[in-house]
Parts: structure tokens; C-alpha cells; sequence
């Protein structure tokens, strides 16, 4: 079926998912993981039979509760006790597409076979995501380690009739779900809370969605750029392949490549210039914007890992005759490459505002403000400003919290990611660099009205026709509000193939 996505030992990766999320596909389970899953469960149940010896998360209290044993009697008790103690999310509420790849993420983390879950658990799952029944899930309460416990104890309510999910366009209680649905709360299984509860499902979702979009913006960063380097008549020589082959990191030497293809028959780039040099801000695109580029690549292959991991506990081998506690939960992997990527994309949205602010300075033959009549008019001083304040928010936004760690569960959990605070504060990060690269549009655009006749690249006048469709040339002051948002819906409507590489 080519609407459905087989959940399997495949390696799931960014272009797999966007493929899934782009095409609106279903899910299913392969063959393959409905045999893993059962395999694992059935080793499980006959291990319980066999031994009364504890074993943590089976038969035993969570965290520093893990001494206490419990009776085989209170098991299904217990892993509902668990989900509903853990449910202590607030703050903002989690978007639909994150949480949709929480989902898919446990579904895929639960299939390995490592888990213990019962199949019928795993359907059910995957019923909420083909059935677009999305749990409320919110952005506060995970400490990165021990898994996101918090936001995905509210992602498991819903199985026993609990929480609260997004249904047909509304909110509604889990247990009027299972009315509606004609289901029967899941009734969980010794282990199984904790295996829905354990793991890095909700920081690796904001990885993904972070990815998909950054990949993008990373595009557009080098595409408005190039609109920058002709507004802002600047030399095409800091982009030959010479300068870059004898450093040739690979984000680097792909941006330059990209400026000369964006520039590519520009009547501007080609004419005589007065300035032997740019300012930095032009002349080290593509240092600047390959440094990101090799960190996204970096991110990648760390989020690309985790999600094709089981990162739930305590983990199931049947080959081995073990039932192992470990610390697979644990999210310093992901809680320092989401940093690194903030840190990454901050950078792009820093480069661009200072060709934001050269572009408005009165040189190169430019007005001031890129406004005629400067005095009368302010033209396009102030949405500098308003690049400059998101520029120093994102510097704010950029500081690690994968430093941080404190202590909890009575010093059993002393150590802990904080990867669930560099996850969503990222999602901020990259918000706000799609607005300033929206307000370096707005600029550039306006900038290339003053070279005319002269014309750009044909590439370049095809983004900037199309963009003149939502945000005109300015010939006096007008409410800038709007066009900046204008701007940033452009971009965010704008689609390009082949992002992701």
C-alpha cells in the first residue's frame, strides 16, 4: 500500500519521515516488528511465571522506589499508577506536528522487540496516529533523562482512557475518546508504563521538526543572501571554488557553490564594482552559513541514531536470556546537539541581520533607509531594529542547557540532560530566524528596485516576481507590520526540492 508507511528494522531517516508527514500517510506494522514485539512480550510474561526475583520496572517501584517490590497481583495497578503520576507536563501546550512525531518515534522505538510492550499497545498507538488523535501534550516538566518521563506519561494517558486529546477539531476527555471510538481501555501490563514513559521521544521529535525546517531555512538563508550580494553590489570573487578547494570544509564549499548558481548571468554581479572588498557579512557567506551547514549535518547523524534506538528501561534481549537496566533514557546526546544546532542557526539569523543593517546604511549608491525622500520618509530603518531584538533574543536562546543538571528521585537521578529545555527552546530559535531572514527579504528586495535597469540573475528575479506578489516596492512609509509577515509566510509557503542535502 503506498499511502502506508511499514513501521520495521529499516533505518528511519529525514527524508523517510518527510516523505510520511508530506504524503499524509498511515502506519502499519511490518510483519517483522509484529514478531519482535510478541517475542519480546511473550519472553516477559514467562520470565514473570518462572521468577518472583525483582527485576526494576517489572516487578519493583520507579527511581528511588526500585527496592520495593510488588506483588504480581498489582501489576497492571502499578504501570497505571505510573502514567498517571507522571503526568505533570504545563506550560505551553506541545504543536500537532511534534507531537505526531512523538508517536511515530515511540511506535518505531517499540518495535524492536527490546521493549516488552504487548502488540495490542502498539496498535493502539498507531490507531491515534492514522486517526489524527492527538494527545495534549505539554512543553514543560522533562528532565532529558530517565526519558521524557512527563510529556510522554500525558502521550500514554489516552490508552487507559485519561488525559485529554485533539479529536475532529476539538478537545476532549480520554475517556470520551474511548466512548466515541468504541474502544476498550488498554489495560496495561507489567512493564509496559514504563516502557511508554521511558525514552527520548519528545527531544528527538523536536530534533526532527527542527531539522526539516532548518534544512530549509538554511536554503533560503544562502537564497536571500545572494539577493543581499547584488543589492548590495558586491564582488562575486570571495565565492570562487579556488578560495574554498584550499579549505575546503564541505558546508563551505557547497554555499559558495550555491551563490554562484543563485548569481549565475546576475547583470549586477557582472558589473565593474568601485569597492575592491565586502564587509564580512557578504565576502564570509559561505563560511558563515557552511559552519551551519556542517553542524546541521553533525545534528543529523546524532538525531538519526536516536531514532532508530531503543531508549526505553529496563531492555529485553531474548538471544541473551537478559533483562538489562541501563540508562539508554538518558538524552546528553541529543540535549548537546540540540544546543549546537541553536547555536547553529543563531548564527544565520546574526549574519543576516548585519546585511540588514549594511543594506539601510546609505552606501554602495543606495538611499538611506531604502526609502526616497529619507527625512520625510523613515523607510526601512525600524525593521533593522526589529531584527536587531530577535538577533539578541536567539543570543539569549543559544545559551546550553545541556550544562545544567539537577538532582532528583532522592539522588538516584543525579545526573540528568536537560535536553527537553534545549529541544523546545530550539523551536524558538528557529522561529525567530525565519523572521529575520523574512526582514532580509523585505530589505534585499527593496534594494534591488535602486540597481534597475540593471538586473539580477534570472533564478533570483523569478523569487523576487513572486514575492512582489505579497510585498510591493515601498515609495513611502507604510505600515510595516504587515509586509513582515507577509514576507515570513512567503518563506514559509515557499517549496523547494531537494533541501535535504
Amino acid at each position: 500500500m503506498p499511502d502506508h508507511h511499514y513501521i520495521s528494522s529499516a533505518v528511519l531517516d529525514l527524508e523517510v519521515i518527510h516523505d510520511i508527514l508530506i504524503n499524509k500517510k498511515k502506519l502499519s506494522l511490518s510483519d517483522e516488528s509484529r514478531l519482535n514485539i510478541q517475542k519480546s512480550r511473550d519472553y516477559l510474561n514467562n520470565k514473570i511465571k518462572q521468577s518472583d526475583v525483582p527485576v526494576y520496572g517489572i516487578n519493583t517501584g520507579f527511581g528511588a522506589l526500585c527496592n520495593v517490590k510488588i506483588t504480581s497481583e498489582k501489576l497492571t495497578e502499578l504501570q497505571e499508577n505510573l502514567v498517571k503520576s507522571h503526568a505533570c507536563g504545563t506550560g505551553d501546550a506541545v504543536s500537532k506536528p511534534v507531537i505526531r512525531l512523538m508517536l511515530l518515534l515511540k511506535i518505531q522505538s517499540l518495535s524492536y522487540g527490546n521493549s516488552g510492550v504487548a502488540l495490542e499497545t502498539v496498535e493502539r498507538l498507531i490507531e491515534l496516529y492514522n486517526h489524527d488523535i492527538l494527545p495534549v501534550i505539554y512543553e514543560q516538566g522533562s528532565l532529558g533523562a530517565s526519558g521524557d518521563l512527563a510529556p510522554l506519561a500525558h502521550l500514554a494517558l489516552p490508552l487507559i482512557g485519561d488525559g485529554e486529546v485533539y479529536f475532529e477539531g476539538s478537545i476532549i476527555q480520554g475517556e470520551e475518546l474511548l466512548i466515541k471510538m468504541s474502544w476498550e481501555p488498554v489495560k496495561l501490563q507489567s512493564k509496559e508504563g514504563l516502557a511508554l514513559l521511558n525514552g527520548t521521544q519528545f527531544m528527538s521529535a523536536h530534533g526532527v521538526y527542527a531539522l526539516l525546517k532548518a534544512y530549509k531555512l538554511s536554503y533560503m538563508a544562502d537564497l536571500i543572501g545572494a539577493i543581499s550580494v547584488d543589492a548590495f553590489d558586491c564582488n562575486l570573487s570571495p565565492y570562487d571554488e579556488l578560495v574554498h578547494l584550499v579549505r575546503p570544509h564541505r558546508g563551505q564549499i557547497k554555499t559558495a557553490e550555491r551563490i554562484r548558481q543563485f548569481l549565475e548571468g546576475s547583470e549586477i554581479a557582472a558589473s565593474e564594482k568601485n569597492n575592491v572588498q565586502d564587509p564580512y557579512s557578504f565576502r564570509c557567506i559561505p563560511q558563515v552559513h557552511g559552519a551551519s551547514k556542517d553542524t546541521l549535518a553533525f545534528v543529523r547523524k546524532t538525531v538519526k541514531t536516536e531514532i532508530n534506538s531503543v531508549t526505553d528501561n529496563p531492555n529485553i534481549f531474548i538471544e541473551a536470556d537478559k533483562i538489562i537496566s541501563g540508562g539508554n533514557f538518558h538524552g546528553q546526546p541529543l540535549a548537546l546537539g540540540l544546543d549546537y544546532l541553536a547555536i547553529a542557526l543563531s548564527e544565520l539569523a546574526n549574519i543576516s541581520e548585519r546585511r540588514t543593517y549594511q543594506l539601510v546604511s546609505g552606501l554602495r549608491g543606495l538611499p538611506n533607509f531604502l526609502v526616497e525622500n529619507p527625512g520625510l520618509n523613515s523607510g526601512f530603518m525600524i525593521p533593522q531594529y526589529t531584527a536587531a531584538s530577535i538577533v539578541s533574543q536567539n543570543k539569549q536562546l543559544s545559551t546550553p542547557a545541556s550544562v545544567d543538571s539537577i538532582v532528583s528521585s532522592n539522588g538516584q537521578e543525579d545526573h540528568v540532560s536537560m535536553g527537553a529545555n534545549s529541544a523546545t527552546k530550539l523551536l524558538k530559535v528557529v522561529e525567530n530566524l525565519n523572521t529575520v531572514l523574512a526582514i532580509e527579504l523585505f530589505n534585499a528586495s527593496q534594494g534591488i528596485h535602486f540597481r534597475e535597469p540593471a538586473k539580477t540573475s534570472a533564478k533570483l528575479e523569478e523569487v523576487i516576481a513572486n514575492f512582489r506578489k505579497e510585498v510591493p516596492v515601498l515609495t513611502e512609509d507604510r505600515t510595516m507590520a504587515p509586509y513582515i509577515k507577509k514576507a515570513k509566510q512567503f518563506l514559509e509557503n515557499m517549496e523547494i526540492e531537494e533541501f535535504l542535502d
